[in-house]
């Protein structure tokens, strides 16, 4: 029923969004730590094993050398190549003592030369043991280390070559500049040793060892630099793991946050539109009942018996509304159509003849509309009605629920007093009432329909709540029950 008198018109409706509760927590995070670890730890040089520790503040400030130096304790490729290295450099040291007992046997520099090689062998045990960074006695040992050397090399050129594994040590310890030098240094002495062994000059004797040693000193600054790299890498990726846990963390509260939001809306919703109002109308039944208990018993025991059917229909209401189930004129079967009839009937045997409540449903819908669709349109017309009932002192009511190809319409109306729009607008809070309009507004919107509301004193009322569908064309029907 829409008057033809001019009203106020309200029309409110956005497309409503659903609050998705997400099922992040320590298993989802821990899940994202370990994907996103993996590229992390392969490109370290700790290896796929290595556990997320925060980077050794001194051996990140050492430059490449003094980290790759510190990286050996944890490397395993870092840490047998200095069992490499100092396999090389016994065997080397004990082929030049062998070669030199070989050629020069009871020479009276043979003693020395043996004292020396021990006193080389015993230095290069104790290396460990100084430590991995470049402290002053770790730079004494490499010193003495290297004089040692360079004695053997002046009384026999065939020591020469221990100057490859010594290659190593120089770059592991000291600073790239530092370390060049000492390799050159090095470079000259087994130059000069090979042109002492040899029977005359020979330019390859000359050339060959400063390639070998500017290969060999290339070779590993680019791999100390670039493992220095890769951990530079793993701790950005280990920063940026962090900050993925912690803004996943975040964003989960924030979610339970507006998870807890969205069920207080929508517990108030229910209960409104089902437990209050249903106690409302027990209330006014009993109060009647009271008024009529002396001058009509028949008539306040018939109050009474309705406030109990109202009170049955509540408890089913609330038993549903605990498991979270359908409203339970939609429970019993045959869909929102049947469901807005039986409420219809419902208002109008509470209202002892007061109010009658007509149902209209016109067209056909193709497919059966969703449930949270028929849920909401039938909280809609209860709250709507609960409302009429209490407020608007009107005798006749109308429910039309109208298929249409894109959407459905629920139109409540009736020939009440009316009210303002506007101005109940303006006054949210006026009244004893303030929360079913919000409500209903707020189910539309989550449907992303919209609500309109038509009414002037004095005037009546008409609600209109339209929720879109998928395009599907229906034929067109009407059915009318009083």
């Amino acid at each position: 029923m829409r008057h033809s008198t001019a009203r106020n018109s309200t029309v409110e409706g956005t497309r409503g969004h659903e609050v998705r509760r997400n099922g992040t927590g320590p298993d989802a995070d821990r899940t994202a730590a370990t994907a996103a670890a993996g590229p992390a730890e392969a490109a370290g040089p700790a290896g796929p094993a290595a556990p997320f520790r925060a980077p050794d503040r001194d051996q990140d400030t050492e430059g490449p050398v003094s980290s790759g130096a510190g990286a050996t304790a944890g490397d395993p490729d870092a840490r047998w190549l200095a069992l490499l290295m100092h396999a090389a450099f016994f065997l080397l040291l004990s082929a030049s003592l062998a070669r030199f007992l070989m050629r020069h046997p009871g020479e009276t520099r043979t003693p020395w030369i043996i004292a020396l090689s021990a006193v080389l062998a015993v230095l290069h045990l104790l290396g460990p043991v100084f430590g991995s960074r470049p402290t002053p006695r770790r730079l004494t040992w490499l010193g003495v280390l290297v004089a040692v050397w360079m004695v053997l090399v002046v009384l026999a050129p065939s020591f020469a070559w221990c100057a490859v594994p010594l290659f190593y040590t120089g770059l592991r310890i000291l600073p790239p500049r530092a370390a060049l030098a000492l390799v050159a240094l090095l470079t000259v002495f087994v130059v000069a040793a090979q042109l002492r062994l040899a029977t005359g000059f020979d330019p390859n004797l000359v050339l060959a060892p400063p390639a070998v040693a500017a290969v060999a000193s290339a070779v590993f600054v680019h791999m100390q630099r670039q493992a220095v790299r890769q951990r530079e890498l793993a701790a950005r990726q280990r920063e940026l793991i962090d900050d993925l846990l912690r803004t996943r963390r975040e964003l989960a509260a924030t979610e339970r946050r507006e998870g807890t939001l969205a069920e207080r809306q929508r517990l108030s919703m229910e209960i409104h539109d089902t437990l209050a109002q249903g106690l409302s109308s027990q209330q006014m039944l009993l109060q009647a009942a009271d008024r009529s208990w002396d001058t009509d018993p028949a008539t306040a025991r018939r109050h009474v018996l309705t406030a109990t059917g109202i009170a049955e229909h509540n408890l089913a209401e609330a038993r549903r509304f605990v498991h979270d189930l359908a409203p339970a004129d939609l429970a019993e079967g045959g869909g929102l159509e049947a469901a807005l009839r039986a409420l219809a009937a419902r208002e109008t045997a509470q209202a002892d003849a007061h109010l009658t409540v007509r149902c209209h449903v016109e067209g056909v819908p193709a497919a059966a509309l969703p449930d949270r669709v028929q849920s909401a349109l039938l909280r809609i017309a209860q709250g709507a009605l609960a409302n009429i009932a209490e407020h608007a002192e009107a005798t006749i009511a109308a429910l039309t629920l109208t298929h249409l190809d894109d959407r459905v319409v629920l139109d409540i109306a009736d020939n009440g007093r009316g009210f303002s729009p506007a101005q109940q607008a303006a006054h949210p809070s006026a009244g004893v009432r303030g929360h079913g309009l919000p409500a209903m507004r707020a189910r539309v919107q989550q449907l992303g329909g919209t609500l309109t509301i038509e009414s002037a004193p004095g005037e009546g009322t008409v609600l209109s709540a339209a929720v879109p569908l998928p395009h599907s064309p229906a034929p067109a029907a009407t059915e009318e029950h009083a």
